[in-house]
């Protein structure tokens, strides 16, 4: 999908203010409510928009040592072990990769003793073969995609680009 200008100041003001009224996104962009909320629609139907939920701190609630576990699988075994992390609680995001391994999991813990009990469940996962984690110091970059919608909206502006 691609995004026009109002595309991306409509989600940089999602972003930079989330808990803003849609009335408010109109007035402050210069549109009418009605545009304003045909553009969210699409953006929603297209998936674009994704939720509009709050972000959660897991060191916040609790939760500092964050670690990433590749996981190597069993052949034929992937969405029976995929299935089974979705019962670790402790386990925030999982993903089919390639390279060094399987899987790549986004785990958080309250310390490294909690850590190394979740890797040891994960151990003992039917079709895991063996698991490497890397443990993560300090976050660099946080996630985001402001730039990159802002990118996205520098090249729709661009002359000679059909909008």
């Amino acid at each position: 999908m691609s995004v026009d200008e109002l595309d991306t100041r409509i989600l940089r003001l999602l972003l930079e203010q989330p808990r803003t009224s849609v009335r408010e996104y109109a007035r402050i962009l210069g549109v009418a409510r009605g545009t304003l909320q045909a553009r969210l629609d699409r953006l929603e139907r297209e998936g674009v928009i994704t939720g509009t939920g709050p972000s959660l701190s897991p060191a916040a609630l609790g939760h500092p040592v964050l670690a990433f576990v590749h996981i190597e699988v069993t052949q034929g075994h992937l969405d029976d072990v995929g299935d089974a992390l979705a019962a670790v609680p402790e386990i925030v995001e999982a993903f089919s990769i390639t390279g060094g391994g399987d899987l790549l999991t986004r785990v958080v813990a309250r310390d490294n003793a909690q850590l190394e009990d979740v890797i040891q469940k994960l151990i003992s996962l039917p079709g895991v073969v063996r698991t490497r984690t890397e443990v993560a110091l300090r976050e660099r970059v946080p996630y985001r995609l402001l730039p990159l919608v802002e990118s996205m909206g520098r090249a729709a502006r661009k002359p000679g680009k059909d909008l």
